[in-house]
């Protein structure tokens, strides 16, 4: 007997909030950008999507701090 095909369902409509963070580590890039969703995570929930928007290194007493500039998204849920 042949299975019916499923209805694709319907989105549910939703609205997503942009933010930006800078994440650090002495270690490297990649570790500065979890560094900085790993805090942001605290804080914000649903989070759905981290761009890497720019990555530089500061230089403090002639050591490397790598910095993650991201913009993360997160599921916007009102006043609930």
């Amino acid at each position: 007997m042949a299975k019916k095909a499923k209805k694709p369902r319907a989105a549910t409509p939703a609205v997503y909030r942009i933010t930006e963070i800078v994440g650090t580590s002495a270690t490297s890039w990649a570790e500065a950008a979890a560094n900085g969703i790993k805090a942001a995570s605290k804080s914000l929930r649903d989070l759905r999507v981290a761009e890497v928007d720019r990555l530089d290194v500061k230089i403090e007493n002639g050591k490397l701090i790598y910095r993650a500039k991201l913009k993360l998204s997160f599921k916007y849920h009102g006043d609930d």
